[in-house]
């Protein structure tokens, strides 16, 4: 990825992060900050990575278009979870679209959710394309669960080609301030105060991302488990749903280091350190309604 921490952004145009790859995103004035869609472009064929928000059509479409594409070159839409932020305008991109052959693709574990946006496109699981999607040219994009980081159906994508992860909630952040491409500060590297920055500075970046985290995420092993997933990926940039695009080795390293000492997350943070012993006992229940006796432990299997 090319030095592009000095230069002057037009975010109302689609900004290249690599060959043939875009981000397509918008300001969400309702949630106060940019969400990031990601389109990835093969010759005459297109693939959206989290479309957004039924909001945010108008803005993706027209940048999408200003790159030189149609609309019917978008053979994939990619939905890494199921939340209205991503999936809002997937009634509108299949109108506009208009391929008969147009393929959702998501953890089937999303499906359930996703089908309720769409109208008339095909749900492809990751499974039923053995986590790979392949362009016409073999440009491949590889798919990666992390489930329960945020929800059980949500996973990661990686382009072979640009080695780009596109790292979903991920990585996200809540900051506000516009900055596509994140890179840190030497004096924010060695803070140990997050978020009381020495600098009096308005937005702490790294404080942003470890509290995105600690309220987003579903738990500490969920998270510790995704930078598992991710950790043997040759990535060289991780392109998060909301926030900064990381591309410097430095602060990847750094971020993944504090993501994965993180404590209280999810419901970690709720039930802290307490004992699983009284938790889920169903006997005041029991003694309250009757009823039959405890079961035995119950294991689901996929």
């Amino acid at each position: 990825m090319p030095d592009i921490t000095n230069l002057n952004l037009d975010y109302e145009r689609p900004i290249k992060l690599s060959e043939d790859v875009y981000w397509v995103g918008a300001y969400d004035a309702q949630a106060g900050s940019y969400a990031n869609p990601y389109i990835i472009t093969d010759n005459d064929e297109a693939v959206l990575i989290d479309g957004g928000s039924r909001a945010d059509f108008p803005s993706v479409m027209m940048k999408i278009m200003e790159i030189g594409l149609t609309p019917s070159s978008i053979a994939a839409l990619i939905y890494q979870n199921y939340t209205p932020r991503l999936c809002g305008s997937l009634p509108h991109l299949e109108v506009i679209i208009g391929r008969k052959d147009l393929q959702i693709i998501s953890d089937r574990a999303n499906h359930m959710f996703i089908q309720h946006y769409s109208e008339s496109a095909k749900l492809i699981s990751l499974h039923d394309l053995d986590y790979r999607y392949r362009f016409s040219s073999g440009r491949t994009l590889r798919f990666i669960n992390t489930p329960f980081s945020h929800s059980a159906g949500s996973f990661v994508t990686f382009d072979e080609k640009s080695t780009i992860l596109f790292t979903g909630d991920l990585f996200s952040s809540y900051s506000t301030e516009l900055g596509l491409f994140l890179k840190l500060r030497l004096r924010c590297k060695n803070c140990e105060d997050y978020p009381n920055c020495p600098d009096e500075a308005n937005n702490c970046p790294i404080y942003n991302i470890l509290h995105f985290h600690h309220n987003i995420m579903g738990s500490e092993r969920a998270l510790k488990y995704a930078l598992d997933q991710i950790a043997p990926i040759p990535f060289n940039a991780l392109a998060p749903q909301h926030g900064g695009v990381l591309y410097d080795p430095e602060d990847i390293i750094l971020i993944c280091e504090l993501l994965s000492s993180l404590k209280g997350v999810g419901i970690d943070g709720v039930i802290g350190d307490r004992s699983f012993f009284n938790l889920g006992d169903t006997s005041p229940i029991r003694q309250r309604l009757g009823g039959r006796k405890s079961p035995e432990p119950v294991t689901i299997g996929k």
